[in-house]
This record gives C-alpha cells, structure tokens and sequence, in this order.
C-alpha cells in the first residue's frame, strides 16, 4: 500500500490549534515573572508592632537590585506618604539591603509598606506588607492587586520574549542548515522567506521588548510604551543596554542574510563559493554568539552562582538550540515547499542536530545544577517542574528524531536501488534525489514549450478557416504544464519514505514549539536554588535582630549574695553566621560599672541540635568582657545563655533567644 504524505495546509492548521492550546495552558498558568530577586527580610517586619515609631525602614534581598526613586513607599493609615523618599544603600558586603527614611513624630496606627524593583536578571519584583506603631489600626490604604510585570503589559511583553527566541531560532538555525546542509538551498525562495522572517520576528520583537520595557519594570500602563523620558532610562540599565546591542547586532545579520542569498547564491566558481562559504560561517558565528550574548548579559546567567562560567555556557546553550531546532524548521519548509531536499542534505542536518544535541545536554546538566542546586527543588519548585517537562520533550523530540534518521537511511536505500548509470556519474555533490527532480523540471519545460508550438502550428495550419487566439493558446499550453507539475507532485507525494520523514519531522517542529514556549517561561522563573535559599531565610528571620545588624541584649541578673543583682548588657557585631565580635557589660542597677570574678556565654541552636557553643570571654576593664572571635555556623534562632558569677559561691543563668541572619 502507498503511503502518501499529508497536505501541508490541513497539517499546518492541526499543528497550529495543538500549539495554540499548549502556549494558552503555559501561558494561563504561568503568572507574572517571579524574578530571580526575593525579599528575605524587613525591619520592621510584616505585621510586627513597635512601640515607638522606626527612624526608618529597610528591606533585605537575595541578591542585587536596581532601585528608583519610588522604589520603597511607606503610607500612613491615610495614605499619605510617610517617608522622605531618599532611598539609602544600606548593603554590606553580600549583604543587599536598602532603606528609606521615616518622617518625625508618626503617630500611632498602622502602616503600609510598597516596594517595586528589578533584579539583576531583568525581571521585575514587587511586594507590600504593614506594620503598626502603638497598635493595628484600620487603614484605607488598597495593596496593589497586579504585581509588577503583570496585567496586558506583562502580557505582551512574555509574547514578545516568546516571538524573540522564535526568531532567534530560526534566524541562525537557518543561516546553519543552508551554508553546512543544503548549500543550493540559498536559491530556494521558501527558504529565503523563512530566514528573512526569522530576522523580521527578532527585530520587531526586540524593538518591542525595548518599548515595553518601561512600562513593564515601572506603571504598567500600556500608554508609557510612548514616554520617551522612560525609554531613555531604560537603555542606561543592563538590560536596555542588552536589547540595544542586539538591534545593531541585527544589522549585521542583515547584511549576512543579504550575502547568502544574494552573491553566495549566485556563485558558481567553486574557489570563491569556498573562499565565500568559509566567511559567510565565520562572521555569522560570530554575529549569531554575539546575539545569543545579549540574553547572556541581562538574565539567569549573568548573575548568581558562577556568572563567568555560566555566561558563555548560556550563549553555547542558545547557538546549540537555535542549530537544532532552527535547522528542524528549515528542513520542514524545504520538505514541504522547496522542488526536493537530496539525502545528503538530510544526513548532513542529521549529523548537525546529533552535535547540537551534544552540547544541549552538556550545558543543560550545567545549567541545572547552578539553578536547581538539590534533587528536592526538582519537584518541590515550579522551576524545577518545569525543568521537568523540557526534560521530558527533549527526550521526546530525540526519540522522534531517531525515527527521521530511519526514513532517511530508507530514503537513501531507495535512491541507491533506483540509481541510473548517468546519475551515478554525476558529482559527489550533487544529491540523486536533485538530479531526478532537476531532470523532471527540464521535461516538464521542453513538454510545456512542446505544448505551446502545436498549439500555435495548430493554429497557423487552420489560420485559413479558424484562427485561433495566440493568447488562447498560451493559456492552454500553461493549462497543460500545470497537470504536469500536478502528476509531478503526487508521484513524489507518493513516495513513501519521503512521506514519512515530511511527517516526523513535521512532528518534531511541534513538539519544537511547544519547547520553546517551556523554554520562555522557564527563563522568567525563579530559579529554585534561589527560592529554596530565600525560603531559608524567610524562615530564620523575625525575632529579636534584624539579619546582619549588631545584636544589643540587656538582661537582668541577681545572684542572691551581696552586690548580686545588676544587667548584662551584650553586643554581638554584625550579627551573623560566621565570625562575630562580642562585647559584655556587668552593671549595677544605677548604671555604673559592676566588678565581677567571672562571665560566660553559650550559645545553643535547638532545632539544628548544635551546641551549647562555650565561649569564654576576656576581661578589658570593670565590668567590661569581650570575646573576639564567636563562630555562629548557620542562621536561626539561637539561645544565648549567660553566667554571672558574683562571689565564690554565687551565680546565676540567664537566657535570651535571638535570631541571627
């Protein structure tokens, strides 16, 4: 039974509704962009309630931000603004902290928090929180509902991400498939039009990306794409730098894509198609890494764990998925438009896509440990869900691909079976499949011009009785020409093998989309090393200290013999794991200096079962103690316990639990 192929119109339109319901699932439960930045801590804290009013307000990240003017906001139960506005840097080695001031003599009720920013990886983040002076209060004060990079905007803006991978994909995965597959291909006009697309989709989409950017990371309002004063902030940032860099790297794709299909086209003399091919792949390697670079520079890569490793892995990451995938697709239009794609030209694709894969899979197995970090963040994180899922359809698109490479060695076993003796003469580069066709082409022509001649003698030889029309002629002889390229097309859509591999392969291009649309949220998720570590911190902060800010405890103390009551007053700087100074100060109850034979300090971490931790501390002076060096191993609530000794036989313990960040 004859196996034929199907048409590419209904194949394209099922492929097309599939894709749509997957992007629209992907899309619906995606969100907003959780950026790789996360809040871990505030002083005051949400919900907290102090006495007295703060001087001021910091916020405590995971990692660097980019702070404006209105990044932090701080209402009053009216809604008016409470603070001064200057934002304050407040970081401290890795340490990412920033503050606003507070206005003098804040009355009592209760205070909102809002505070909007963009993470070192271009995404936007946002949050609020309250806290109360003296106690809670009603306020009329609305928490925003949108996040930042979310509403039509954030929309948009994730569409034209999407469309800027796609055109990125197609743009150098063609370049690829042409100069290292398929060289006649450069002549071919469908695939002309699809590389030139390619570069249309990523620039349009570039310069889209630049325009929204404003509104994006800022109101959100779709009317600030035309705020010409936002626009100019957004090329001083990283990211506006980025997708500037890569619009003039387009301009020399242009000009390569304008070369291979122009005068690399049109050569013929084989020393300077070589001399030609090797510049046309040599600049475009260059121009391709240097637009993979600008994703590099200004997301997950460029910040973190590893950045110097991780950037150039990324651009590997991007050309190795853009030469596979972007290969694929070209393969698809030449298989489906184009007068034939010889087997050579397959096999050559095919040992491409077997490299690209290659480096795929050593560079994703990079990727995801600098990202993932534990086997737990695999399914405990949306990231590493769905890390998950691309995972599972690149495993899939290889094992489609597996099929493709059965068809074409069938494909090749056909053509050896049917080789003529001429054919078998012809040049090594030349592909039988593109003989047969070339050959049929020139039939068809000399059949069409046959055509047209007797029609016209026909006509001269009855010009005496009926003359017929010259036009009508030619329209009968083109009539004719065209059952010819018919009978033509179904005897090839009717060659099994060459069906089948149209059909895997159009089968991997969906698959191939729908991965590229994982790809696209994956890139605005937050990584799930970064989460569990925020989570982490989340978790240890919130009692007694701020993270990494000096620690003051003043305890009471009575030991019960003479001169036995007082307050221990302790400082322990800065106030985080690893090495801390600590200071002690024994008091009398008027505040003076308290002479005592000896002082000790433990410290015990219940819930990690560390400790008690001794520390012995120096004595400076009357009533002063100090101990240089404090190792604190891990964050958490730690209870410090303290050993007054005031005579030979008097001493008392007194503990304190605090949080150390």
């Amino acid at each position: 039974m004859t196996t034929t192929a199907p048409r590419l119109g209904h194949a394209l339109t099922r492929l097309l509704l599939v894709v749509a319901a997957l992007l629209g699932t992907l899309l619906a439960t995606a969100g907003p962009a959780s950026a790789h930045a996360a809040l871990t801590g505030s002083d005051p804290q949400d919900g907290a309630v102090v006495a007295t009013a703060p001087k001021d307000v910091n916020l405590t990240f995971s990692e660097q931000v980019a702070m404006g003017a209105d990044s932090i906001r701080v209402l009053d139960p009216s809604g008016k603004r409470a603070d001064t506005g200057e934002i304050r840097d407040m970081c401290s080695g890795s340490i990412v902290r920033y503050g606003v001031e507070l206005l003098p003599g804040l009355p009592d009720g209760t205070y909102t928090v809002a505070w909007q920013t963009v993470s070192a990886d271009s995404h936007p983040v946002s949050g609020a929180f309250t806290f109360s002076v003296g106690a809670p209060s009603t306020t009329s004060v609305a928490l925003p509902e949108q996040t930042a990079g979310g509403g039509i905007v954030g929309a948009l803006y994730g569409i034209a991400r999407y469309l800027s991978y796609a055109g990125f994909v197609v743009l150098v995965g063609g370049g690829a498939f042409v100069l290292a597959c398929w060289p006649r291909g450069a002549g071919v006009r469908p695939v002309q039009r699809l590389v030139v697309r390619g570069w249309l989709t990523l620039t349009g989409a570039t310069l889209a990306m630049l325009l929204l950017r404003n509104p994006y990371t800022g109101s959100g309002k779709l009317a600030d794409v035309f705020d010409l004063a936002g626009l100019q902030a957004v090329l001083a940032t990283k990211t506006g730098a980025a997708l500037s860099s890569r619009l003039l790297l387009l301009g020399a794709a242009a000009l390569f894509v304008a070369v291979l299909f122009g005068a690399y086209a049109r050569r013929t003399d084989e020393k300077e198609l070589k001399d030609l091919t090797f510049g046309l792949a040599l600049g475009g390697t260059v121009v391709a890494a240097g637009i993979a670079g600008t994703w590099a520079l200004a997301e997950h890569a460029s910040t973190g764990l590893q950045p110097g490793i991780a950037m150039p892995v990324d651009i590997l990451h991007l050309l190795a998925v853009a030469g596979w995938l972007g290969g694929l697709t070209t393969l698809l239009v030449a298989l489906y438009r184009a007068p034939s794609v010889g087997r050579a030209a397959v096999e050559r694709y095919s040992k491409l896509a077997f490299g690209s894969v290659v480096v795929l899979v050593a560079t994703g197995i990079y990727q995801s440990w600098r990202q993932v970090g534990t086997w737990s963040a695999l399914t405990d994180t949306r990231y590493g869900q769905l890390l998950l899922v691309k995972i599972g359809l690149v495993a899939v698109l290889v094992g489609i691909a597996w099929v493709s490479r059965r068809w074409v060695r069938r494909l090749g076993e056909a053509a050896e079976a049917s080789e003529t003796p001429e054919a078998s003469e012809t040049p090594e580069a030349t592909d039988v499949a593109d003989e047969v066709d070339a050959s049929g082409e020139v039939d068809a022509s000399e059949g069409a011009e046959g055509t047209a001649s007797e029609a016209a003698d026909g006509g001269r030889d009855a010009d005496d009785t009926d003359r017929v029309d010259a036009a009508r002629a030619e329209q009968l002889a083109r009539q004719r020409a065209a059952v010819a390229t018919a009978r033509r097309k179904r005897e090839r859509d009717a060659d099994p093998e060459r069906a089948g591999l149209r059909r895997s392969v159009l089968t991997e291009a969906a698959v191939a989309v729908v991965l590229l649309a994982v790809t696209t949220v994956l890139t605005s998720t937050e990584p799930a090393r970064t989460e569990e570590e925020a989570g982490r911190l989340k978790a240890s902060s919130g009692s007694s200290a701020v993270p990494n800010r000096p620690i003051d405890v003043r305890l009471p103390f009575d030991t019960g013999g003479v001169d036995g009551k007082g307050t221990v007053q302790l400082t322990l700087s800065p106030g985080r794991t690893g090495a801390n100074a600590l200071h002690i100060f024994v008091l009398r109850p008027n505040g003076r200096p308290l002479d005592v034979p000896e002082v000790k300090v433990a410290f015990t971490l219940k819930e990690k079962q560390i400790g008690p931790l001794p520390v012995l501390p120096d004595r400076i002076q009357t009533g002063h103690w100090t101990a240089s060096s404090v190792q604190l191993p891990m964050a958490g609530e730690w209870q410090m316990q303290v050993t007054v000794r005031t005579s030979e036989i008097d001493q008392t313990t007194i503990d304190k639990n605090v949080k150390i960040g």
